[in-house]
């Protein structure tokens, strides 16, 4: 390759984790209290919105549908008795008072009926079609991160002290980042980022920074800067850690790849292409690294011809 001047990054790194959207964490409690006959899920298992989670044999869907039977026959006695008052009326057969109390009689009889029918509804039933086992449904779509009751547990519905489970969305992810404040100018919302991971060092993911936090840490004097990462194929799982990377400035030098400098001991160097098929040996001062570069210092000028890759085969041609 032909070295040639290019922009040298230097970047800001920052320790950072993964951790879930709390817009996307769904804790799923009973909506109504009762022994739980079958607990469907299991932590990171993955479910679907309106799968279900967990069946319950409720006392208080049991009393929910006794008070929906009752409004129900109260209401078809009482629209009757509207119908006859009405008809009552048109022959003058009874007062106006005495239709208009019927008349109210039904309307509030209706008005039960309908409260108790939203009743089963929210409780998650079907008001036509409803037994004592209630299933819990998913609400959304996601892995499951926690469980906190297992089959034959009671559950108090919101009373209860844990979540009968916890579903995260992370198609999603954040990557939360913490700069100490002798860095604060270098971190701006909206500037670019690129995080990497212990998990897949091999890996980069671009993004940009999204929220600085307003607050500092009184503890580790640290802001945290959130990164905002698609996941689409869940490779970022919460509490990973990493690293969140900022451009801090560029500046202008001599970048060959790692793979043309050849270090032994505390000495580097390149070799350099003089005519075709001879290659000379020149020692070299490095700067800075970054990604799969190194910045050459002293050694090389812009328009010298370098072996950028197999220069440990030359090496050894060179002990023979």
């Amino acid at each position: 390759m032909t070295v040639r001047p290019a922009a040298i990054p230097e970047y800001l790194e920052l320790p950072a984790h993964i951790e879930a959207d709390p817009t996307r964490v769904v804790h799923v409690f009973t909506p109504a209290g009762g022994r739980i006959i079958e607990m469907k899920v299991r932590p990171w298992d993955r479910v679907q919105k309106g799968q279900s989670l967990a069946k319950l044999d409720s006392s208080d869907l049991s009393r929910a549908i006794a008070d929906f039977q009752k409004a129900r026959v109260d209401n078809a006695v009482k629209q009757k008795a509207f119908t006859r008052a009405e008809d009552l009326l048109a022959h003058h057969a009874i007062a106006e008072k005495d239709f208009q109390q019927a008349q109210g009689d039904a309307q509030m009889a209706q008005a039960e009926e309908d409260t108790a029918r939203t009743r089963i509804r929210v409780l998650g039933a079907d008001p036509d079609h409803a037994s004592n086992e209630l299933q819990v449904l998913a609400p959304r779509g996601g892995i499951v991160i926690d469980t906190g009751a297992a089959t034959g547990e009671f559950s108090k519905s919101l009373d209860a002290p844990a979540p009968l489970c916890t579903i995260a969305d992370i198609s999603s992810v954040w990557a939360v980042g913490e700069i100490y404040e002798k860095d604060f100018v270098i971190a701006k919302s909206g500037q670019s980022a690129e995080v990497s991971l212990n998990a897949y060092p091999d890996k980069h993911w671009p993004g940009r920074v999204s929220v600085i936090s307003g607050a500092v840490d009184p503890n580790t004097r640290t802001l945290r800067v959130r990164v905002v990462l698609a996941n689409p194929d869940g490779l970022l799982k919460p509490s990973m850690f990493g690293t969140v990377r900022i451009l801090r400035s560029s500046s202008q030098g001599i970048v060959v790849p790692s793979t043309a400098v050849i270090r032994e001991g505390t000495d580097s160097y390149v070799f350099v292409a003089q005519t075709p098929n001879h290659y000379v040996r020149r020692a070299v001062s490095l700067g800075r690294a970054f990604d799969s570069s190194l910045e050459i210092v002293n050694g090389l000028t812009p328009g010298d011809k370098v072996v950028s890759e197999g220069a440990l085969l030359l090496r050894a041609a060179t002990r023979d």
